[in-house]
């Protein structure tokens, strides 16, 4: 297969990172890339753990003069996010990314470039191979199951690893040091679903929302932008305000943790009623169009006939169903009193999903402050009280907490100072990062997160910029050089 990257500079990380884009790893089937970590360990003569829920932790000693040095921890996650275009033929579980180059950008063909969080795999993968970069004793620390609950660091077993400074590479802006992240937890609800016989009489139709722009439920929570499972809500009740109908099934999103771009509905009306359902349609349409004409402005609203099912959800699904897609919190909460432009608690309906006898919603709770957190499942509880659903609570991480004295934020600032003549920013962000569950596994050590540019991750325009990681990397290769 030809190589897409070759040539560009730093060439390991690129060759190591087009590796990557060839290996199914879309959270919960990161078997195949686990052992291709190991074997890279293992040809590198390197000590090296695999661990049962298949994180990788790879050891590597200090280069001469450094044996007395801390130990560092670089830290990523190998899984990714698996999201397409609608319309495009791919299988993320054999189907190498269809890497593109624009520019300055990787990007690809009509799916997500894997960059979060494959571009800290291949950092680091290039530093272990290295015979120039002087560097402390160095532990490579790569977790599965980040994107969807963080299952790998929660498994990751305390006797594995020890070390004394953390670097985590899973940030998208370059010249920003992150010191704290939210924390978070999934929260599920779920309608039981009352089927009634259908109405032979009916015409069935299915009702589509699409073309949004959807992102990252932290990264991009506080951009206004539109959530179609929301949308979706907004519709069936303007429908339901105007005609009788049934409801035979809905979906919507792709991932809890991406804001949801596409939605649809297949309900049943009296055939006489058409033209009114495509008014209503047309209507909702200008609506949103005006509403979202600057966060949002693709947004489409489709209707078109469909086969008709056996049932139907019963009056009381509907009602209930409805009442959940109105009421349920979704988008930014509360904002940081403390650091200004920081979210400080949101919430992302991020996917709808009907099944055999049940509806589920299914969406990601996020908070820097934990009875924030709290608040937000408690108020979704309330809703399942008056709606008959029940609640479930999956994969809860804590928060990172800020830290006054951090020796390596410091060391970073005098670094990017002298490289580049600017205050590196020190942030904090309202996306989960594996450091709050790290901190409770490998200790209260010294910990920042960084990376080189990358945009609309969680998406199929995600994209990487090859000059900002070269900068990136050069920037972490002079850290650890000054590390002793």
């Amino acid at each position: 297969m030809e190589k897409v990257l070759k040539g560009l500079q730093p060439e390991a990380i690129f060759k190591h990172f087009e590796s990557l884009t060839r290996i199914p790893r879309g959270s919960g089937n990161e078997k195949e890339v686990s052992d291709f970590l190991v074997k890279f360990a293992k040809e590198l003569g390197l000590e090296v753990i695999q661990e049962e829920c298949l994180n990788v932790i790879i050891n590597k000693p200090a280069t001469k003069g450094y044996e007395g040095a801390p130990r560092v921890i670089l830290q990523g996650h190998m899984d990714i996010v698996c999201a397409k275009m609608e319309d495009l033929e791919f299988d993320f579980e054999k189907d190498p990314i269809p890497l593109i180059l624009d520019g300055d950008m990787v990007r690809t063909d009509g799916t997500t470039l894997g960059a979060d969080n494959g571009i800290a795999v291949a950092m680091t993968m290039a530093i272990l191979e290295a015979k120039d970069i002087p560097h402390p004793p160095l532990t490579a620390l790569f977790t599965v199951a980040e994107e969807t609950g963080m299952d790998g660091v929660i498994g990751l077993r305390p006797e594995n690893i020890s070390g004394d400074i953390l670097i985590n590479i899973d940030s998208e802006e370059e010249g920003t040091a992150l010191s704290s992240c939210a924390g978070g937890v999934n929260n599920i609800i779920h309608l039981p679903i009352e089927w009634q016989d259908i109405d032979t009489a009916k015409a069935v139709y299915k009702l589509s929302i699409k073309g949004l722009l959807g992102g990252h439920s932290g990264m991009e929570i506080n951009k206004n932008r539109g959530n179609a499972i929301k949308l979706l809500g907004r519709l069936l009740e303007l429908i339901g305000s105007k005609m009788d109908f049934d409801i035979v099934g809905v979906s919507g999103g792709e991932k809890m943790n991406a804001i949801a771009k596409m939605s649809d509905v297949v309900i049943t009306i009296d055939g006489a009623n058409e033209a009114v359902l495509k008014s209503i349609i047309d209507d909702c349409q200008n609506v949103v169009s005006n509403e979202f004409k600057t966060a949002d402005p693709d947004i489409k609203l489709y209707i078109e006939k469909t086969s008709k099912p056996q049932k139907v959800f019963s009056e009381k699904t509907k009602k209930y169903l409805i009442s959940i897609l109105r009421l349920i919190p979704n988008g930014v909460q509360t904002m940081s009193a403390d650091i200004e432009g920081l979210v400080e608690s949101s919430n992302n309906i991020g996917v709808l999903e009907t099944k055999e006898n049940k509806v589920v919603f299914s969406s990601a709770v996020r908070s820097s402050v934990k009875t924030l957190k709290h608040e937000i499942n408690n108020r979704i509880q309330t809703i399942c009280n008056l709606t008959e659903a029940k609640m479930e609570l999956v994969s809860d991480y804590p928060e990172w907490e800020y830290k006054v004295d951090s020796p390596i934020r410091d060391l970073m600032a005098d670094v990017y100072k002298d490289m580049y003549g600017e205050e590196i920013k020190v942030e904090a962000i309202h996306a989960g990062l594996e450091c709050g569950f790290l901190k409770e596994k490998v200790g209260d050590i010294d910990m920042i997160s960084i990376g080189p540019n990358l945009y609309d991750v969680h998406t199929p325009n995600e994209h990487l910029s090859i000059s900002s990681t070269k900068r990136v990397y050069e920037f972490l290769c002079e850290v650890l050089k000054r590390i002793k």
